[in-house]
Order: C-alpha cells, then sequence, then structure tokens
C-alpha cells in the first residue's frame, strides 16, 4: 500500500489530502479534504488527471489573443491541444467567450477566447 500527499486545488482552501492507494495503484480513500470535491480531485489525479490548458493565439492581423479551455482536458491530450492551438490563427473583431476552435484535439472540450479584441 502506497500514500501519496498532494494539495487540492479544486477551490480556493487548498486542502492537504492524502490519497491511498493499493498495489494496483488504485484508490483506496482520500483524506484531509473539507468538500467532496477534495474527494474527486484526488481520485481523478491518480485515475485520469485533467487540466485547464491556457495559451495564445496569433492573429491574422498581428499580435496574439488569450484562449483557455472551457473545460478539463485529459493531460495526455495537453501537447495535441497545443499542436492545435499553434496551427491557429483568429481574426477580429473578438469577444470573451467566442469559440476559437470546437472540440480542440478530439478532447471533448472547446478553446474559448478570453479577452476582447476590437
Amino acid at each position: 500500500m502506497e500514500k501519496r500527499d498532494l494539495i487540492c486545488v479544486s477551490c480556493p482552501i487548498g486542502c492537504a489530502i492524502t490519497v491511498e492507494l493499493d498495489d494496483n495503484g488504485q484508490v483506496i480513500s482520500v483524506t484531509g479534504n473539507t468538500c467532496k470535491r477534495g474527494e474527486i480531485y484526488g481520485t481523478q489525479e491518480f485515475t485520469a488527471p485533467k487540466r485547464v490548458v491556457t495559451s495564445l493565439v496569433r492573429l491574422t492581423s498581428g499580435g496574439v489573443v488569450s484562449v483557455k479551455t472551457d473545460g478539463l482536458v485529459l493531460k495526455t491530450l495537453i501537447p495535441e491541444v497545443l499542436s492545435e492551438i499553434g496551427k491557429l490563427r483568429l481574426s477580429a473583431p473578438l469577444k470573451i467567450g467566442d469559440v476559437a476552435k470546437e472540440n480542440v484535439a478530439g478532447s471533448g472540450v472547446n478553446l474559448v477566447v478570453t479577452e476582447d479584441i476590437k
């Protein structure tokens, strides 16, 4: 049996949690969390870790615009997401929340603009 200590990033509290794994790497328990989100985060971090991806996309007129995924992306897909972002070119005007790319890298989440560009 193995124990791993993490800081939960699901909310601003940042609980110090301990995830206990069996000999096969399966999660047995999560302790130290003050809410259900901590248990979900601790389990997910060892079964299918996910992250929000933030980056910049080039504008056709020069410059860049900030973007992020509108949901969590499996860590294993992040290189593909970044590769697709690198190929994108957007044109102004853009508004916060505009979809820059649907279902980016087959992740099931969209890439959205996070700033207004006139």
